[in-house]
């Protein structure tokens, strides 16, 4: 069987593993596939590396991960930062104040750390399912370097309303959706994309050997680069309409089928 593209881009939440954050042994087979047959597997998320490292370790991959939504290329081999959009921390003071003002959970990402000012049992939680363990960071606390993501986390009703209030800002940081209950802050050239378009070009690949799968706002980005997009049965409308194929949802193994219909023939 001939391979059809030379790198295959995963966003990895609603797309490679299923709602409960799993990896299905279908899933996992198929994407090994793909790397046995020698396509380059990069994983696109919008987690941390430290997140994004037992996800990895589960499929017997290695290699480089873009993270933050684009804004950090790490090297999982080395743990080391090939390219990143930092933040400056000035830019980000509308953002704390209306969360503080608001009582919107949030939490502050350099590459490799991710710190929150508040925590509870309910937060514990979905950090523990993301494989993440923020640090406090005392109110007043001068903002570190180097941050290149600040997220919100609550309900879908309370993040519609923020996202609506946010729209009506002045466009200095890129704003994006990642997810019904996440709202992600990055400086305004990061994305899967823009990150996913610096890789291939340091391999010398060209986007028509590029395959994408994703599944939400923050995907769009990668699969309009691609060569083939392939959104997940499991996307909103405006996702589907950005890809070139829609697949089956990742409850229903998804990305196994989409790879060994498209990947190799």
């Amino acid at each position: 069987m001939t391979l059809q593209y030379d790198l295959i881009a995963l966003d990895v939440d609603g797309t490679l593993l299923t709602d409960d954050h799993q990896l299905t042994s279908k899933t996992r087979e198929a994407v090994r596939e793909a790397a046995e047959r020698g396509a380059g597997i990069v994983l696109c998320t919008g987690r941390a590396p430290v997140s994004v490292f037992p996800v990895l370790e589960e499929l017997g991959l290695n290699g480089i991960i873009i993270t933050h939504n684009g804004g950090a290329t790490i090297n999982s081999d080395t743990r080391t930062i090939i390219h990143q959009y930092e933040i400056a921390p000035q830019q980000l003071e509308p953002y704390l104040a209306y969360c503080r003002t608001n009582q919107v959970h949030f939490d502050l990402n350099t590459a490799f750390s991710m710190m929150v000012e508040s925590m509870t049992p309910e937060l514990e939680d979905m950090y523990s399912k993301f494989h993440a363990a923020p640090s406090i960071l005392e109110r007043g606390t001068q903002l570190p370097e180097g941050l290149v993501k600040f997220t919100i986390f609550g309900d879908k009703e309370e993040m519609d309303r923020v996202q609506k209030d946010w729209e009506q800002w002045p466009p200095s940081l890129l704003t994006i959706r990642s997810g019904d209950f996440f709202i992600d802050v990055h400086h305004p050239e990061a994305s899967k994309g823009r990150a996913l378009q610096q890789f291939a070009l340091s391999q010398g690949i060209d986007r028509s050997r590029i395959l994408a799968i994703g599944n939400y706002f923050n995907d769009i980005s990668m699969l309009e680069f691609a060569g083939c997009g392939i959104a997940m049965g499991n996307s909103p409308d405006g996702v589907k309409e950005a890809a070139d194929v829609i697949a089956r949802s990742n409850a229903e193994d998804g990305v196994a089928h989409a790879l060994r219909e498209f990947a190799w023939s």
